[in-house]
């Protein structure tokens, strides 16, 4: 599929080899314009996503919708390391076949951000990993992948994983 017609190009990736199969995928596969440029992309969940908890509200009747600033940096400061070892991998594989790209972390909802991300750069193409879940958690969860490829302004390219 090799086409040097792309100007942009957004990657997502995350946690999962699938995600890492599709950069792997575009870096062999894609050729960009001289002036285009290959983003890859994290979005990092917000905290209260991320951990699953929220502190207990303060019963009765204290102050409401106050965070434990602590619990909040400790989960700030988690997924900030889990990010950089995400990117750091994902800069590793770009090195490796020697090809230089930009790099974008936003924190949301990972469906929508992607897409956001993809519509304000205009991009091309977005390439994203699929995980193979189960029908079950699909039809609870949603995919990510396939929001994307319905929400999404451009074509999109799924690695799927097995």
């Amino acid at each position: 599929m090799a086409t040097g017609n792309l100007a942009s190009v957004v990657v997502s990736v995350d946690g999962s080899e699938e995600s890492m199969n599709a950069l792997r995928w575009a870096l062999d596969n894609l050729r960009l314009r001289p002036d285009g440029e290959l983003v890859v992309l994290h979005v990092q969940p917000p905290p209260n996503i991320a951990a699953g908890l929220n502190p207990a509200p303060i019963p009765f009747g204290g102050p409401s919708g106050l965070e434990v600033p602590a619990f909040t940096q400790a989960i700030e400061a988690h997924q900030r390391r889990i990010t950089q070892a995400i990117l750091e991998h994902a800069l590793k594989i770009c090195s490796e076949k020697n090809v230089e790209v930009k790099t974008e972390v936003i924190v949301g909802d990972p469906k929508e951000k992607i897409c956001e991300v993809t519509a304000n750069r205009n991009a091309d193409l977005l390439v994203m990993g699929c995980r193979a879940i189960g029908p079950l958690k699909r039809m609870f969860l949603g995919s990510v992948s396939n929001y994307c490829i319905n929400h999404v302004g451009c074509p999109v390219v799924v690695i799927k994983g097995t």
